[in-house]
C-alpha cells in the first residue's frame, strides 16, 4: 500500500511539472491584443487594447473605406470613384472576405471565368536582359511585367473599356494514402488563360494567388528583423534540408532596400505599400505611393478613359487620398487576431507535440515579443504567436508557378524580387481554425486548391517533403490531434 501510494504521489508530481512547463499565456494569440470571439466577425475587431474614443473611430473610418465598394469615374461620392479602368474587384472587403482569406474559383470550363472575385494572377518574365536581371537582384525591381497583361491581370473593366482576358480552371483529382490506409483526395489546378487582342509572351510565369487574411498585420510589422534574419539558412550549412531566406524588397517611400514581410512572397515591406499596391493592382487606384494607372501602351481604351484623381481638390491629384490610404492602414494594423478556444486540452496539447515532433516548427516559428512601437503603443512588446518565420521557402514542384499553358517553370527564376517560382513565405497560422467560420467557402494555400487543413499539408513538398511523409506515417490519433491542434490555433 506504501509503494502504491509513492508512485501516485510520484505520478502527480511528474503531472504537475509538466503543467508548470506549459505556456500559459499560448491561448492568447496576439498578446493582449487578441480577441474572443468564435464567429463569422472573428476577423473583424479592432485590437482588445485599443480604448480611446479616437482610435476606435479611426478604425472604423478605415472599415467604412475597406468595406464599401468603389465607383467608376465619375462617381456620386467622389472620395470613392475612379475605380479601374481595370480592375479584379470593386472593393477590398469582396477579396478578403469579412476580412479573411478568399477561395479558389470552381471549375468552369467554357464559362466566362467566374468566381475569380477573391483571387488574382500575377505575371513576370523569366528571360530578361541582364541588366533587369541585375536590378531584381539588387532588389530594385519586383520583375519585368509581361507586355500583354503587364504584372497583374485584370479580369474586369470598366464599362467600354476591354476586358484583359479571360481566365479559368479544372481540376485534377488524386488520392494520397496514409500508411494505415486512410485517404485523402486532392485537387489539383489547371489553369486556362486566353488575353483579349494579344498573347501572352511564352516565357511568362504566371502565379495565382487567394486573397490572405488581414488579421495580426500590425504584430507582424514588428517582429525585430534581426530576429527574421537570424533564422535564414541560405546554404543549408546545418544540412536538415531547410534553407529559408528572406525577401528583400523596393520600399517607394523609403526609396530603399527593406525587409519584406507581407504578401504570398513577402513582396511588400510594410503595411501601407501593401494597402497601396492592392488599391492600384486589384482595383485600378492610385495613392501617393502609386500615381500612375495601370495602362499598358497597347490598352488605347483604358489610357483614354476618365479618373478621380484629385477630386477636383487640388491638394492631390490621386484617386485615393493620403488620408483615406492613411485611415486604411491603420484599419489593417489593428485587425486583432482571436484568441484560442482550447489550447490546453490534452488532445491539443498532443496535437502540439505532434506539430513539433514531425519538424513543422522548424519554419513555422511558434512565438515572438514585438518591438516598442510609439506610432502603435498597444501592439508593442506583446508575446505573439503567429507560427511563421516570416521566410521564403522552396515548396516543392507542385506548388510552383506556372507558364501559359499551365506547366510548371523550373530553374533560377524570380518573380518577385529575390522570390523565386517555387517559393513562398511560411504563412502565419494564427486563425487557421476559424477561416471556415468566417467564409464557409475558404480554401487554403496560395492558389486555394486545399479544401481542408489536412489538404494543405499534403500538398507540402520541397523542404518539407520530409515532414510530409512523417505526416503520412501517422496513426488515427495522432492524425486527429495534429488536425485539432491547428484548428485551435
Amino acid at each position: 500500500m506504501k509503494k502504491i501510494t509513492l508512485s501516485l504521489l510520484a505520478l502527480f508530481s511528474v503531472n504537475c511539472l509538466a503543467a508548470e512547463n506549459i505556456d500559459k499565456q499560448q491561448h492568447l494569440s496576439a498578446g493582449e491584443t487578441s480577441v474572443k470571439s468564435i464567429y463569422a466577425s472573428a476577423f473583424s475587431s479592432h485590437s482588445a487594447n485599443i480604448k480611446t474614443a479616437k482610435q476606435i473611430l479611426k478604425f472604423n473610418g478605415g472599415n467604412k473605406f475597406f468595406e464599401e465598394p468603389w465607383a467608376q469615374s465619375a462617381g456620386s461620392v467622389s472620395s470613392q470613384d475612379g475605380l479601374g479602368p481595370l480592375f479584379n474587384n470593386n472593393a477590398c472587403q469582396d477579396c478578403h472576405i469579412r476580412d479573411g482569406r478568399g477561395h479558389a474559383s470552381q471549375a468552369d470550363i467554357g464559362k466566362k471565368g467566374t468566381d475569380f472575385n477573391s483571387m488574382l494572377l500575377r505575371a513576370s518574365k523569366s528571360v530578361i536582359t541582364a541588366e533587369q536581371k541585375k536590378a531584381i537582384q539588387q532588389s530594385l525591381m519586383a520583375n519585368v511585367a509581361d507586355s500583354c497583361i503587364g504584372g497583374q491581370l485584370q479580369h474586369q473593366a470598366n464599362f467600354a473599356i476591354q476586358e484583359e482576358a479571360s481566365q479559368a480552371v479544372s481540376y485534377e483529382y488524386l488520392t494520397v494514402k496514409f500508411t494505415d490506409g486512410f485517404a485523402v483526395e486532392l485537387r489539383k489546378p489547371t489553369w486556362h488563360v486566353k488575353a483579349n487582342g494579344c498573347e501572352i509572351e511564352e516565357d511568362t510565369v504566371l502565379s495565382a494567388r487567394v486573397a490572405p487574411p488581414m488579421i495580426g498585420l500590425g504584430l507582424i510589422a514588428l517582429i525585430d528583423e534581426q530576429q527574421i534574419v537570424a533564422k535564414q539558412d541560405i546554404e543549408d550549412s546545418n544540412k536538415d534540408g531547410i534553407s529559408g531566406r528572406a525577401n528583400y524588397v523596393w520600399s517607394v517611400a523609403d526609396e530603399n532596400i527593406r525587409l519584406g514581410r507581407f504578401g504570398w512572397k513577402a513582396g511588400q515591406p510594410t503595411i501601407r505599400q501593401q494597402a497601396a499596391g492592392a488599391f492600384l493592382g486589384d482595383m485600378g487606384l492610385t495613392t501617393d505611393l502609386f500615381q500612375t494607372e495601370n495602362c499598358l501602351p497597347h490598352q488605347k481604351d483604358c489610357k483614354s478613359s476618365p479618373n478621380g484623381n484629385g477630386d477636383m481638390v487640388s491638394e492631390y491629384d490621386y484617386e485615393v487620398s493620403t488620408k483615406v490610404l492613411d485611415k486604411v492602414t491603420f484599419y489593417s494594423n489593428h485587425l486583432s487576431v482571436p484568441q484560442r478556444r482550447n489550447a490546453y486540452a490534452s488532445n491539443i496539447l498532443a496535437g502540439k507535440k505532434v506539430f513539433n515532433e514531425i519538424g513543422c516548427n522548424q519554419c513555422h516559428t511558434e512565438s515572438y515579443t514585438t518591438m516598442v512601437s510609439t506610432e502603435f503603443p498597444e501592439l508593442s512588446e506583446q508575446k505573439i504567436y503567429p507560427y511563421t518565420d516570416m521566410l521564403l521557402h522552396d515548396m516543392g514542384l507542385e506548388l510552383t508557378d506556372f507558364d501559359k499553358h499551365s506547366q510548371f517553370v523550373e530553374g533560377d527564376i524570380q518573380v518577385e524580387f529575390l522570390a523565386q517560382a517555387n517559393e513562398w513565405r511560411t504563412s502565419p497560422l494564427w486563425g487557421l481554425g476559424l477561416a471556415q467560420t468566417v467564409d464557409p467557402r475558404a480554401t487554403f494555400l496560395h492558389d486555394g486548391r486545399a479544401r481542408s487543413i489536412l489538404e494543405a499539408v499534403l500538398w507540402h513538398g520541397g523542404e518539407a517533403e520530409k515532414h510530409k511523409q512523417a505526416v503520412l506515417t501517422l496513426n488515427k490519433s495522432d492524425r486527429e490531434n495534429l488536425i485539432s491542434f491547428l484548428k485551435d490555433l
